[in-house]
């Protein structure tokens, strides 16, 4: 409220520090723009929910699903699924929805299937609801109608119903037929499209839950900020257990107290480590480009291009000049969701601004580069002109510092004459209602010392004057002239007939600014909405330079090299590769080759002690061949990798009381049987002790089975690296000979009574000859390296004054200890 009062000796003031305000008087000075403020502003993570429909038909399945995220709906088209549905659970592991819509009436298959996912009380992060519809909802004219007349803000109101018809079916394929009457649909022949049924009957799910409008009125629809077409053709088939035992993802509880509620961290793990994405889009794309790992070569090779461009000396200032400007691009779709429901907060019109302005950064950087790279191509091309009318709407509208002050949208001077006319009045108002307060307390009881008019929003000008101690009853309130309104903290508000010429003179002038406001905020909404696919456009091209700079930028520190890709031959080169996590957590790391296809054999045995590296190793060959398949420089001085279909291990084992089972049950149930049923010629599979969890024999036995079962195959036998301590496994000679098959063995040497281990893999064996004893495993060039460095050591004379021990270590002990090891 603006309060003016009158002191005691009945002289009239101004409005003192203790007066309350009601927008009439002039906002105090903001000392700036609340930079750090700003700067500090988090994009808001709600807890996203993905709510997915799936149909299965004809041995095709049509998949679609709603993420609160970005509201954005997600659409594969049809492809087809085993009747094991193997594409659907591939699909399941990797959104985790937390609910599955499909038809009341389903194959067997399908209920089978989705009777089982109900059943999987241990699955995480929670099993998903499975809500059944009646089949009439999937109906292909109704989904198409549902399509159709959906209410969606990236589509211009101007645009007629067969413009509609005709940028829908650019987005969705709804097979339609143009003909001299309009546009007619008609299905594929003899195929049901699965597709579109998934998308009706999932808008049909989203309007009957009100997802994400649960609270708003009925008349308000869910939000839908576009449609994105998603594909798993050319995917790697890698399980949850693999991404475990490989330390890919690692979640862990957050250390705080304050945010273990909040969910997990990541902890030491191949994402944790690439991760260095400034924006919260870009960390959620590399998650999904870790979860569809890929041997589409144009896609792998376009991603690598990239990453070996910001590698150049030349290009490191360009890099680093993106990696800030990347800094800027905040939520959008959260913010164009709220803009939608009209939940607009003061802190979006500058967040989108800048959003905006390091978008027109982004591309007038990438219209400098070379255009032969797609992604600086398409950022050039698509971040258009609509992005600077954006900008230039919100710069002149937008009054951020007052609406900061005020916590409402204001707009600045010069936009509306009518609110710039009702502000000037409201500036000046203070000083007039000074005056009228004087001219009200002349006609008061000389008892009264002071009196001051306020204004209330909704309820107008009000004369207040202090209770005085006589006022008792409510009778004692009554005064001559005056209606009496209420009693608030010891004063009494009346209106006399200057109020009510004031109120009819000036009017709600308060609510008629925040009205003319919200309409300019409304009109600027819907200019922003009706470019909201650019604005989409922007997110998705600017999160994918987003995680290529922090590839690149991981490739730099950690001196990795560009993997090459040899979809001819089947199998792995790696020369010198490093373990990315190990190297970095150990001291020293030693480096190691690996050769696998062709004339190199396909199935690895590797032998050697506990704590030699057998296991790392392995795990070496998984990481870098998973980095190289989601288009990422590898820890390796040299890679190529051949076609690979899926990566298979049996590392660590699962345990869980839930299961009922044995760790060795888990093994054969789980793990290698998985291997032995999926496995192609095409498939790397990494096995480290099988068989240990049961009897000697028992457990040799099924190690030698499963490897002979694979390599009766033979030129289709996967690509298998084998580490064991069951030597029996060789000195039997349990496996057929031939060229398949290659033991190796862990280098060590012994010491005295210590054994000494280089973690180096050699080939010591092949076809089935006898592995040597450790004593003989020191080379004879080892011996003279080490017997020259001691004749040269023996020889210094360490009384010399000249003598430079830096210049000897550097110069004599280093390479000779290099090679040595």
């Amino acid at each position: 409220m603006a309060s003016l009062g009158v002191n005691p000796s009945r002289t009239p003031q101004g409005p003192g520090p203790g007066a309350a305000s009601s927008g009439f008087s002039s906002p105090a000075p903001v000392a700036g723009p609340r930079e750090a403020e700003e700067e500090e502003v988090e994009e808001e993570e709600e807890l996203a929910e993905i709510h997915l429909c799936v149909l299965w038909n004809s041995g095709y399945m049509g998949v679609a699903y709603y993420d609160t995220s970005d509201s954005t709906i997600h659409f594969m088209p049809d492809a087809p699924d085993h009747e094991s549905l193997k594409l659907l659970q591939r699909v399941l592991d990797e959104i985790n929805p937390q609910s599955v819509v499909t038809s009341a009436k389903q194959d067997e298959n399908m209920t089978r299937f989705l009777g089982k996912l109900a059943s999987q009380e241990h699955r995480q992060p929670k099993r998903p609801e499975i809500v059944f519809l009646p089949s009439v909802d999937f109906g292909l004219e109704i989904s198409k109608q549902r399509l159709l007349s959906g209410n969606y803000s990236f589509i211009p109101d101007s645009m007629t119903a067969t413009e509609k018809i005709l940028f829908l079916s650019s987005i969705i394929p709804f097979d339609c037929l143009l003909t001299p009457s309009g546009l007619r649909f008609t299905p594929i022949p003899l195929l049901i499209p699965s597709q579109v049924r998934a998308l009706g009957g999932l808008l049909k799910f989203l309007g009957r839950r009100r997802i994400g409008v649960e609270l708003e009125d009925y008349n308000v629809s869910v939000p839908i900020l576009g449609f994105k077409k998603f594909m798993l053709t050319h995917l790697v088939n890698i399980d949850q257990d693999t991404y475990s035992v490989l330390q890919i993802f690692k979640s862990e509880s957050h250390p705080s107290a304050y945010k273990v509620a909040s969910g997990l961290k990541e902890g030491l793990s191949l994402f944790g480590i690439l991760n260095r994405c400034r924006c919260k889009r870009g960390e959620k794309l590399l998650r999904l480009w870790f979860t569809r790992p890929t041997h589409d070569l144009g896609e792998l090779n376009s991603r690598l291009d990239v990453i070996q461009f910001f590698l150049l000396p030349q290009n490191l200032d360009m890099a680093q000049m993106l990696h800030r400007l990347l800094g800027h691009i905040k939520n959008v779709p959260l913010i164009l969701k709220r803009m939608k429901l009209s939940h607009t907060k003061v802190s979006d019109w500058q967040v989108l601004y800048k959003t905006v302005y390091g978008a027109l950064g982004l591309r007038d950087a990438c219209r400098s580069l070379p255009q032969s790279i797609q992604l600086f191509r398409d950022i050039a091309q698509e971040f258009s002109d609509d992005l600077h009318h954006i900008a230039s709407l919100i710069g002149k509208v937008v009054d951020f510092e007052g609406s900061l002050a005020e916590n409402r949208f204001t707009v600045l001077p010069n936009i509306d004459p009518e609110i710039d006319e009702k502000k000037r009045r409201l500036m000046g108002l203070p000083s007039f209602l000074t005056e009228v307060a004087r001219k009200e307390l002349e006609n008061l009881d000389s008892r009264i010392p002071s009196c001051s008019v306020i204004y209330i929003p909704l309820i107008g000008f009000l004369l207040s004057i202090p209770r005085l101690p006589f006022m008792v009853e409510a009778s004692d309130f009554e005064i001559n002239g005056l209606d009496f309104m209420f009693l608030s903290e010891e004063k009494l508000h009346y209106r006399s007939a200057r109020t009510k010429e004031l109120d009819a003179l000036l009017g709600d002038l308060h609510c008629e600014i925040r009205d003319q406001e919200t309409l300019l905020m409304y009109q600027l909404q819907c200019q922003v909405l009706a470019r909201a696919a650019v604005l989409t456009q922007v997110l998705d091209l600017a999160s994918r330079l987003d995680v290529l700079l922090a590839l690149a930028s991981a490739a730099r520190d950690y001196g990795y090299s560009r993997p090459r890709y040899s979809p001819q031959v089947l199998g792995v080169r790696i020369q010198n590769g490093r373990h990315p996590l190990m190297e970095l957590c150990a001291r020293t790391f030693v480096p190691n080759s690996t050769e696998c296809g062709g004339d190199k054999g396909r199935v690895k045995v590797i032998t050697g002690p506990n704590s030699s590296g057998k296991s790392i190793y392995l795990k070496q060959v998984g990481l870098i061949t998973f980095m190289a398949l989601v288009g990422s420089f590898v820890p390796a001085e040299e890679a190529e990798i051949g076609a690979v279909d899926a990566i298979f291990t049996r590392i660590h084992s699962c345990e869980s009381i839930s299961l009922g089972l044995s760790t060795f049950m888990i093994d054969l149930n789980q793990q290698v049987a998985k291997a032995v049923n999926n496995a192609t010629a095409q498939s790397l599979v990494l096995i480290d002790e099988f068989g240990k969890g049961t009897n000697t024999v028992d457990g040799l036995a099924l190690l030698a089975a499963v490897l002979r079962h694979w390599l009766a195959r033979g030129p289709t036998c996967p690509h298998i690296f084998v580490a064991t301590n069951f030597l029996s496994l060789v000195q039997l000679q349990l496996l057929p000979q031939g060229p398949l098959v290659q033991y190796l063995t862990m280098e060590t040497c012994e010491d005295g009574n210590d054994l000494v281990f280089f973690y180096q893999v050699s080939d010591l064996i092949r076809s089935g000859k006898p592995i040597k004893p450790v004593k003989d495993l020191l080379k004879k060039n080892q011996m003279e390296n080490c017997q020259t460095l001691v004749d040269k050591f023996m020889k210094l004379d360490l009384e010399d004054p000249n003598l430079d021990l830096n210049i000897f270590m550097s110069q004599e002990v280093l390479p000779a200890a290099t090679s040595i090891l």
